[in-house]
């Protein structure tokens, strides 16, 4: 059902409420019954008002229901309406009202579901991994997650960023170089004298050999870092071993199909002095103390659920991971991105509410709720029924290029945006690879690669299709389809609010099920003139907002399969 008719259902049932209950207020909701055969679209008002009303709720239903039925401009909306178990009411459409979504996806065409600009910035950060080495099947989640959502946004007209934070400071930048360092004077990682926490992979070989060879690498910042060859300056192997590894994780989000418009730096935050200055903020606002030679937020008293204060500084100094978290989050909100999300792992649960608590202290009028977070759970991968965990390159893991290496980009994105971010996943390769109804990928596309058949095999009729008359689109498996057609654009608003692009990936695998079903139960290319236009008009709206859900999940339409 379209926007505009659920508004003037609404209006209707709202009218009808207000005669029998004039001193009575509700909000009126409408939803799909669980049960196809109950009706279009069901409404609970009556049981909603019935206690208060102090009325039996199935009469209380029937008076609303009679009262519809008198009210001008119903029937041309509502072909039935019944009264089910305690007093539910239940539409069925007419079937103008079913068809009526065509006239709307000829209009809008590619910007079908999208709403207008709001003026309002959203900044999603997501992948932000630390450039230590290849980005693994986790960052291939984030990065799938976050760029549909980014995509979702956009199309319900909000201005998205989206940005990379760059943890290149800390101890894992340290063992990185000291990693490098060892392979460059010979070390082999299994041996004795490689460093404990060192990373082993064989792309930390493929640095050392370049940095000996002074090599040159080119950011996707088009800045240049030149190696010196020397091994007895960390500092040197430091540097070139971030850019070389920054340089490597743009190309594994190139071979996604991905691009951030803002990379940003830790190190940044110290350099600029954000670090410092935001602490000693902390300590003038009164939210800090010191204990056992160690500097202490007080995130107890600060409103956000932590159940402990945490260190600041340590006793031998340094401070502890989530400070810089707490200046970067300032530089968004100065940067005019009131609103903002968060993806992550969740092994960073815990960083929430400190985070939070440190932009409370600050008192700067930011939300509690600031940033929103979406945590993600893991990726099992499984090729031949086994468990895959290593990869060469990576050394312990699986990587984000081995996947689309595998299965490509689109099963890749898919896949990995078809779930709740919260629960467990198991990428199976050899599904991915299927050319079967049970691979959603393949299904999904292949509707639309047979639309584009349909459409070649008619090319004479195409132009025309966009006014052809869609009376005679009346079988059951036409309205379920015209349905499903309709829900579109409920569909994005949902899945952008709950921030839940699975929402958008299981409408189209329901789609491209309706869609199955009413070609393999009514032929298109018939030989009644009137009817082959009106089907071929719904198979050419069908192919239209499949294409444009894929391309919100970043996947492609093909025309042939």
């Amino acid at each position: 059902m379209l926007a505009e008719q659920q508004l003037q259902l609404i209006t209707f049932l709202q009218q009808a409420v207000n005669s029998l209950l004039p001193d009575t207020t509700a909000t009126i909701t409408l939803e799909r019954p669980k049960v196809a055969a109950h009706g279009d679209i069901a409404c609970n008002i009556a049981m909603q008002l019935a206690k208060p009303a102090r009325r039996n709720p199935r009469e209380l239903a029937q008076a609303i229901v009679d009262t519809l039925n008198g009210t001008p401009g119903v029937s041309q909306l509502v072909s039935a309406i019944e009264i089910a178990g305690p007093g539910f009411i239940n539409f069925r459409l007419t079937a103008q009202a079913r068809q009526a979504v065509l006239g709307v996806i000829s209009e809008r065409g590619s910007n079908y579901g999208h709403q207008p600009a709001t003026g309002e910035k959203l900044m999603v950060e997501f992948v932000s991994a630390n450039p230590t080495g290849p980005l693994h099947v986790g960052h291939a989640r984030q990065a799938a997650l976050g760029d549909s959502l980014c995509r979702l946004f956009e199309s319900q007209g909000y201005a998205v960023t989206r940005e990379f934070y760059y943890n290149d400071a800390g101890n894992q930048i340290d063992n990185l170089a000291i990693s490098v360092q060892a392979r460059a004077r010979g070390i082999e990682p299994d041996a004795e004298h490689f460093p404990a926490d060192g990373y082993k992979g064989d792309y930390i070989l493929d640095i050392a050999r370049d940095f000996l060879a002074k090599a040159t690498v080119t950011g996707s910042d088009g800045v240049q870092v030149t190696a010196t060859g020397n091994i007895d300056n960390l500092n040197d192997i430091r540097h070139f071993a971030v850019a070389y590894l920054r340089r490597e994780q743009d190309l594994d989000l190139q071979a996604f199909g991905l691009a951030f418009d803002n990379y940003y730096l830790e190190s940044s935050l110290y350099t600029d002095g954000r670090v410092e200055q935001t602490v000693q903020a902390l300590i003038k606002a009164g939210h800090t103390y010191e204990s056992e030679g160690a500097l202490w937020l007080r995130t107890t008293e600060l409103g956000t659920g932590d159940d402990k204060d945490r260190v600041m500084r340590k006793s031998e100094g340094g401070y502890t991971y989530f400070v810089p978290d707490v200046a970067y989050h300032i530089t968004k909100w100065e940067r005019g991105f009131h609103k903002a999300i968060n993806i992550q792992g969740t092994d960073h649960h815990g960083t929430i509410a400190r985070v939070r608590a440190g932009l409370q202290g600050l008192e700067l009028g930011i939300p509690k709720d600031y940033p929103a977070y979406i945590l993600h759970k893991m990726v099992k991968v499984v090729r031949n029924g086994a468990e895959v965990k290593i990869s060469k390159r990576a050394g312990s893991y699986v990587t984000l290029r081995d996947l689309i290496d595998w299965v490509g980009q689109d099963a890749v994105r898919f896949f990995l945006a078809q779930r709740r971010a919260d629960s467990e996943f198991v990428f199976d390769i050899d599904l991915a690879l299927s050319k079967s109804e049970e691979n959603p990928v393949y299904y999904i596309q292949y509707a639309h690669a047979r639309v584009c058949s349909m459409l070649a095999q008619s090319s004479d009729l195409v132009a025309e299709l966009a006014h052809a008359p869609v009376d005679s689109l009346v079988a059951p498996t036409e309205f379920a389809l015209l349905q499903r057609l309709a829900e579109f654009p409920a569909t994005l608003a949902m899945a952008s609010q709950e921030l839940a692009p699975h929402h958008l990936a299981f409408w189209l695998r329901d789609c491209a099920a309706d869609f199955h079903a009413w070609y393999n139960a009514e032929r298109v290319l018939v030989d009644d003139l009137a009817l082959k236009r009106a089907r071929l008009r719904l198979a050419q709206a069908t192919g239209q907002v499949l294409a444009n859900g894929l391309a919100l999940l970043g996947v492609s339409a093909p025309e042939r399969m």
